[in-house]
């Protein structure tokens, strides 16, 4: 392998040249970091610690925040620190690990997600079946799959780029190793590759973003013959996935649904599904869900009451 390559790091050219830009940039992204880590851990905690982790919905919603914090921190602590320096440099090993983790989270996202829309059909359309169904040991195997379909995704991608001699130019256009930039410095014919890549992450995510649409779809037709209240709770909790799933699917699509190729706009793209979405699934699903704000509330009501009482 050491033979096909003679370049140890990669040159990563970052979202901007102008230094107060990136100023602005890294406070921005700083800030947003700490609100990701923090939303999503105070979601994971809270349903682990109450109730909510016996619900299925809530128990595959811990898991997603857990994807939320992994995915974005194969990126983000990276960005924070190269606006700081003038030269953004990355090891030839550390950017093979970031194409795979990113491929590797990033789809065990997704089928989260999946699995998420699947949960919500069967407590809206079957919900006399719903605990049958949604028992703890076929969620336990649906959160399985979602790692085995995480694992069976990235490893191809890694696969393929881990493969490819790179011998100079060793300059990224982006903030992270994504595969198609990759793709433009290295030293051999990419076409095959390219295609490949788009096969594999952009046709798969335009399925699941497909059948994310009908499921819910089939969902909302279905509310027409429930009560007024109940139409609204179900409304809430499906807009609520809606908007993470646009959130994170359309630059996702974006970028890999299309010949292979780079443009300057891919690294704003890029933002919004390494830190955009995973920062406002919290407030997505805590804001427009009453059940979620009231179960945090007492939680840590109570936390904050015992720390106070003396014993």
């Amino acid at each position: 392998m050491e033979s096909q390559r003679n370049i140890s790091e990669f040159i990563l050219l970052g979202l901007s040249y102008e230094q107060n830009i990136q100023i602005f940039c890294f406070v921005l992204f700083l800030l947003c970091y700490i609100a990701l880590l923090a939303g999503n851990l105070l979601i994971l905690v809270s349903i682990r610690c109450s109730p909510l982790f016996d619900q299925p919905m809530y128990y595959f919603l811990s898991y997603l925040s857990s994807m939320d914090i992994c995915y974005t921190s194969t990126v983000t602590p990276k960005l924070i620190g190269d606006l700081l320096v003038e030269r953004k440099t990355i090891s030839y090993s550390s950017c093979m690990f970031q194409v795979f983790a990113m491929h590797l989270f990033g789809m065990i996202e997704v089928l989260i997600l999946a699995v998420m829309a699947f949960d919500r059909y069967v407590a809206i359309c079957k919900p006399l079946h719903y605990m049958i169904i949604m028992s703890r040991t076929r969620c336990n195997l649906l959160v399985l799959g979602a790692c085995a379909g995480g694992v069976l995704h990235s490893f191809p991608q890694f696969s393929m780029v881990i493969r490819l001699p790179f011998c100079g130019p060793n300059e990224i256009d982006h903030y992270f190793c994504d595969i198609f930039p990759l793709l433009k410095v290295a030293c051999t014919n990419t076409y095959v590759t390219g295609v490949l890549v788009i096969a594999l992450s952009g046709i798969i995510a335009l399925v699941i973003f497909v059948v994310l649409f009908l499921s819910y779809g089939i969902i909302l037709f279905t509310l027409r013959n429930q009560s007024a209240e109940g139409r609204r709770k179900a409304l809430s909790t499906c807009w609520s996935h809606i908007t993470v799933v646009i959130l994170f699917f359309a630059p996702v699509i974006f970028i890999y649904l299309r010949p292979p190729a780079t443009f300057p706009e891919d690294k704003i793209f890029a933002l919004f599904y390494t830190i955009v979405a995973p920062m406002f699934n919290p407030l997505i699903y805590t804001l427009r869900n009453a059940e979620m704000k009231n179960t945090m509330r007492k939680l840590w009501c109570q936390t904050l009451i015992s720390k106070e009482i003396p014993k």
